[in-house]
């Protein structure tokens, strides 16, 4: 639980850098390892010491030279259980790593299946699988036979003792120190002592596992769940609700810039349009807002505050309604995908926003209306279905900053624009910032940029654009023809 609530918190940039396929690794298949491994220790441990520590005092009460002789053995016994760990754990590592890569590929081609048989590639994605997967059944085999010497090694180490302590015990009962029944008996503690060494050294070889899945449990915890908060700055006296000054943004090093040297501001009420190539920055620009990534040059504000300065996020993106480029919905009703935006929301509230999405008359003409079912990922809907109902879930929070992420590309002219003019009457102003790879989309915006390269090339009105950016006039041209007007 505390484990998923920390990946829940944790930057996109961590979430990036560690990979969906490894958190949910670490997640499911290191948590039950883990899990494994403490119940084996409960179970060991409210027995095993008692049974080890009162039969090794039984046996020196009855022959003391023949138990020192048998503890002779537990440096032995040491030395090949701690090797073996210090060996198993980074081979444990290795292999975890490997199950990482297994589970991506397995749920890159889930995902992808379509693609995958649209192109009649299952033998090469099959084939690319049992790479993967052979590779992780070699690192598994390899590892599980070194562990697996540990028992064999313990039997030897310890039988070979028991050997000893009869024959020791058999050279007493020659010269008269010990009874034949003293010789069984301490056969018998040896025996007892035995059985729970052998439960030790395969508890061993299941914590050589579990530790190796703690460090990677740990390696998440020891990430910062929150972005770091500079020391807090009075606002500036502003109009602007949100600005960009000079933002630079990188994702990692070794990486191209994202944006170059982006300024743009936004005024109450303003809508602001965002266009341009794919790859060229769009989606990055308006994911700072919220700041789902930090800048890395420059400062974004909302409100006149450096969105770093803000000390408690929520109260930064409880102001914002997002709707990303992929729609994502959960299994559900469609009233609790709606709440999701804003939890007290009233059913009016709720046909409010579908009214102005464009999703009333669809989610209405369902069974159930408001409760109709919406399975995992929405694929009961079409790409337009869940495209609307993301927006309707942006606007039930009523947000005082609006992004729309490419959110109307799988909707048709009329209910694109259709949605623009529900947008621009609403009872409320927020500002907008639509991201389109659609001149038509943008064009009644208040301002245009046009971003290239991740870099600012244009900023103006559709009619001043056409006029003086080439790369917008090569847009709209493309998409309307060279005869177009403005």
């Amino acid at each position: 639980r505390d484990l998923f609530a920390h990946i829940g918190r944790l930057p996109f940039a961590e979430v990036d850098r560690f990979g969906t396929a490894t958190l949910l690794s670490r997640t499911t298949a290191d948590v039950n390892q883990i899990q494994s491994a403490v119940n084996l220790v409960l179970r060991l441990f409210l027995r095993s010491p008692f049974i080890v520590f009162g039969a090794m005092i039984m046996a020196f009460t009855v022959s003391p030279r023949a138990a020192t002789t048998f503890i002779g053995t537990i440096p032995a016994l040491s030395v090949v259980v701690f090797g073996v760990m210090l060996i198993s754990i980074p081979m444990q590592r290795r292999v975890q790593a490997r199950l990482d890569r297994v589970l991506g590929l397995t749920r890159e081609n889930l995902t992808g299946a379509r693609v995958v048989r649209a192109f009649a590639r299952e033998d090469a994605s099959a084939g690319e699988f049992a790479a993967e997967n052979a590779e992780l059944t070699r690192l598994q085999r390899f590892t599980g036979r070194f562990t697996a010497l540990l028992n064999p090694v313990t039997y030897v180490i310890i039988n070979l003792s028991v050997l000893l302590i009869v024959w020791l015990g058999g050279v007493q009962v020659n010269v008269g120190n010990l009874q034949t029944g003293d010789v069984i008996a301490l056969y018998n503690y040896m025996s007892q002592i035995l059985i729970e060494l052998i439960k030790m050294a395969n508890f061993i070889i299941l914590i050589t596992k579990a530790c190796a899945s703690a460090g990677r449990i740990n390696n998440i915890f020891d990430t910062p769940a929150s972005l770091p908060t500079r020391s807090a700055e009075a606002a500036e006296s502003t109009d602007e609700k949100v600005a960009f000054r000079c933002v630079s943004l990188l994702y990692h090093q070794g990486a191209e810039q994202a944006l170059r040297n982006v300024s743009l501001s936004a005024a109450p009420g303003e809508v602001i349009g965002i266009i341009g190539g794919t790859g060229s920055g769009k989606s990055s620009l308006v994911n700072l807002i919220p700041r789902f990534y930090d800048v890395t040059e420059g400062a974004v504000l909302v409100d006149g505050i450096d969105v770093r300065d803000y000390e408690n996020l929520d109260e930064l993106r409880r102001k914002i309604g997002i709707v990303p480029q992929k729609a994502e919905l959960f299994a559900g009703t469609v009233r609790e995908n709606l709440l999701f935006g804003n939890e007290n929301a009233d059913d009016a509230a709720l046909m409010e926003a579908l009214t102005a999405a464009q999703a009333a008359d669809f989610v209405l003409a369902k069974e159930g209306g408001l409760d109709a079912v919406v399975e995992q990922r929405g694929r009961n809907l079409s790409g337009g279905q869940k495209q609307r109902l993301s927006i309707a879930r942006a606007l039930v929070r009523r947000p005082e900053i609006l992004i729309l992420d490419d959110s109307a590309s799988a909707l048709d002219y009329a209910t694109d624009a259709a949605l623009r003019h529900a947008l621009a009457h609403l009872d409320y102003h927020p500002t907008v910032f639509i991201v389109s790879q659609r001149t038509a989309s943008i064009r009644e915006a208040d301002r245009i940029l046009v971003l290239e390269d991740g870099g600012a090339v244009g900023l103006g009105t559709h009619a001043e654009l056409l006029q003086s950016c080439d790369i917008y006039r090569e847009i709209h041209e493309s998409q309307f023809g060279k005869e177009a007007k403005a």
